[in-house]
């Protein structure tokens, strides 16, 4: 149940940190204000939204370093091991299955007789064709 809730916050934070730091205006954001869009930053007080919003993504991104710490000693008390191999303690490695493979000394090769392959006519070599010959050229 604990870890469940701890998981929800975990969540909620984290979508709170890519909230703050999307929101927060970039170095060249100044550049801006010549145009109009300076005088949103006033809602924040007089010094604009820098302190506030970096004060927030400041708390938000320490609390959600100590749900992460949570999350990890809930889950290793859960397994009844601590540390990052605890995830694969459980698990059975695969059987390796091995399979004869008969050797000989000599590779066996079909004789033409095994294999069903039809006969190919010999090529027409006679001059009674339809199509005359082609002209030489000296």
């Amino acid at each position: 149940m604990l870890q469940t809730v701890a998981l929800v916050i975990h969540v909620f934070l984290a979508i709170g940190v890519i909230g703050l730091v999307l929101i927060q205006h970039g170095k060249g954001a100044e550049a801006g204000a010549a145009f109009g869009s300076g005088a949103s930053s006033t809602v924040f007080g007089s010094k604009g939204s820098g302190s506030f919003l970096t004060r927030m993504t400041t708390l938000f991104a320490l609390a959600f370093f100590c749900t992460s710490m949570l999350l990890f000693f809930l889950a290793s008390q859960r397994t009844g091991s601590s540390g990052i191999g605890s995830v694969i303690d459980g698990v059975d490695a695969p059987a390796i299955q091995q399979i004869d493979v008969p050797t000989t000394e000599e590779p066996v090769v079909p004789s033409s007789g095994d294999l069903d392959v039809p006969a190919v006519p010999a090529a027409d070599t006679s001059t009674d064709s339809d199509v005359p010959a082609a002209p030489k050229t000296e």
